[in-house]
Parts: C-alpha cells; structure tokens; sequence
C-alpha cells in the first residue's frame, strides 16, 4: 500500500457546530480542496452524536431522544448482521455533504467514525456483557464503514478514501482496570483498520494522551494527534513509524481552549514539538513530507464564526507547511 496525498494537506476532525446540514456540507468542502471532511452535527440531532451514530442498525440497541442507549440482551448477537440504514437521520449530513461533493468533483474524501473499543466500552456501560459488546462492536464498525463506503463510491465514482477511527478509550487501553486485555484491543482495533484498507488509506484519531505503541501496533497508515509535549517520550516509535511510510496528522490548533490570534503561535508549537521529536530520534524531512493538518479535535463546541476562524488557522499552517516542501506530493510506502 502506498500513501499519496499532498504534503501538509488541511482537512477536518468530525464534528461541526453547524445545524443545516447544507450549510456544513459547503463549509467542509470549502476547507479543503484536497481532503474535504465528512462532517457529523450532534447539535442538529443527538442521532449524529458519535456513540448514537454507530448502533444504528445493531439488533437489541436502540437511542433515546438524548442520545441514551437501551438494551434488549436477548436480541443483541455477535454473530448478527449489523444493517446500516443510511436513510436514517444518524446520516443526514452524509447525504448533504455527497450532494454537494457531485457538484465540488473532489478527488478524495476524508471520514470518520468511532472505533470499535470506543464502541465496545459505550456498550459495555450500557449493559452489554464485555466480550459481547466488543464483539458487535467490531462487526458493527466493519458494516458501517463497508456501506459508508458503497454510499460514497456511489455518489463519487472513483474518489479516494482516507478513512479514520475516532478512539478517545485508547488514552488507557493498558491500565490495570481496562475490561479487556491490551492484546485483544488491539487486535479489535486491527480487524477494523483492515476493513479500510482493502479501498482505502485507515487512520485512527486520538485527541487524548493515547497510547501510541498499541494504536501503532494494530496498524494505521495515519496517526491522528494532538500537537502536545507528551509526544516527545512516543518520538522512538514515532520514528518508526514515519520510517515505515506512516503519515501523521497533526492537531495544530487545540479545540478546548483559547484560540490563537494569527497562524503564528501554531506554528511555532508545531516546529518546537518537531525540533524536540528530531532529537528523539524522528527525520525532520519525514515528520514534514508525511504530515496532514487538522484542529485537535472535533468543533461541536465553538460558533459557526469560531470554526471558521479554527480551520483558517490550519489552513494558513497547512500553506506555511506546504511552501517549506520543494516538492507538492510525496509518496511512502506504508
């Protein structure tokens, strides 16, 4: 497999604070010409909130107005088909966003959803015994990205497919009290990745302190991180990582705080953290060539106006970033 995309390319991290789907499906595909972002709206309809999302189809679970979920143990199987309605509000935005992509013509495409241990812990906590829940978990993850996949090449012929899982559990898949083994996380999160792989490139989004060596270990060909100090103790693994072909997007603007002013503060966070990963052992030249550029996160929380003002400032780090390159597309083998 091979990994072509431009360097420093901008796109989107999930979720919008948009309530018309059309108008976030113009605001996505604006972001970027390149990898124009599906974008979910939980503040449209809690059905498009992350967790709700997912069970769509999955027999035994159904959502609550709120996004709650309820549980028939008796009708919830591992060995059950997962059925992925499309049709079905949880996708709305989807709907938009490929109508106006007919229009935009894009050459890629970037989606999201959540991951299969992220998955399985929510049903876990809804009642579900472990290995069931991570069992529909990972059957369910796999259905819905096989029919997100059959939707999209139907409105997009021939378009590509970056495709990440969303994994916020993965910050202590190896602490003490995780309901399942390290070994078994990883090997869950692995068969889904593989899914995606078989038309397109897999990523897996962690916007918390993950744990680098086990989603490295299932085997993404991109790392979706926060530009944050702690990476420097993963920067062996990350060198590695990018030595191997892997490409890494790299969160430049924190979504849970403050908002810089001008393009200037991230930038230089995002040099530091590189000069700092250099000395840890990365290639200042990989870490550059195999980089994508996204928010750290999703922006459901912010204004319309403050995600726009968010992804012009990954933008205008994407711009600084491609200007550096001498060449406009790298290609690695991962």
């Amino acid at each position: 497999m091979r990994i072509d995309l431009p360097v420093g390319v901008p796109t989107g991290i999930g979720s919008l604070p948009h309530r018309d789907p059309h108008r976030a499906a113009a605001f996505a595909l604006g972001c970027s010409s390149d990898l124009p972002s599906v974008p979910t709206l939980p503040r449209r309809s809690p059905a498009e909130s992350m967790i709700a999302q997912a069970v769509v189809g999955i027999h035994g679970i159904t959502v609550g107005q709120y996004a709650s979920l309820a549980v028939d143990l008796a009708q919830v199987d591992p060995a059950a088909g997962v059925e992925t309605p499309l049709d079905h509000g949880a996708f709305e935005s989807l709907r938009a966003f490929l109508s106006a992509a007919q229009v935009v013509g894009p050459t890629r495409v970037k989606w999201q959803i959540v991951g299969p241990i992220t998955l399985g812990l929510a049903l876990m906590r809804a009642g579900v015994p472990v290995h069931t829940a991570f069992e529909v978990a990972v059957r369910a993850v796999r259905c819905h990205v096989a029919a997100i996949r059959q939707r999209i090449d139907e409105a997009l012929p021939g378009v590509g497919h970056v495709v990440f899982l969303d994994e916020p559990a993965l910050t202590d898949v190896r602490d003490p009290g995780f309901p399942v083994p390290a070994e078994a996380a990883i090997d869950y999160l692995s068969g889904a990745l593989a899914a995606i792989e078989t038309f397109g490139i897999s990523g897996v989004h962690c916007c918390g302190n993950g744990d680098w060596s086990a989603i490295v270990a299932a085997g993404p060909g991109i790392l979706s991180v926060p530009v944050h100090h702690g990476l420097v103790s993963a920067g062996g693994l990350l060198a590695d990582f990018l030595d191997a072909g892997g490409w890494v997007a790299w969160g430049v603007i924190a979504t849970d705080g403050p908002i810089p002013l001008s393009v200037a503060h991230p930038w230089r966070q995002l040099n530091t953290l590189w000069a700092e990963l250099v000395g840890a052992g990365c290639d200042r030249d990989r870490l550059a060539a195999q980089a994508l550029v996204t928010p750290a996160c999703g922006l459901t929380n912010h204004a319309e106006s403050v995600a726009e003002r968010i992804m012009t400032l990954v933008r205008d780090v994407a711009h600084r970033l491609g200007h550096e390159q001498r060449s406009p597309v790298m290609s690695q083998p991962a």
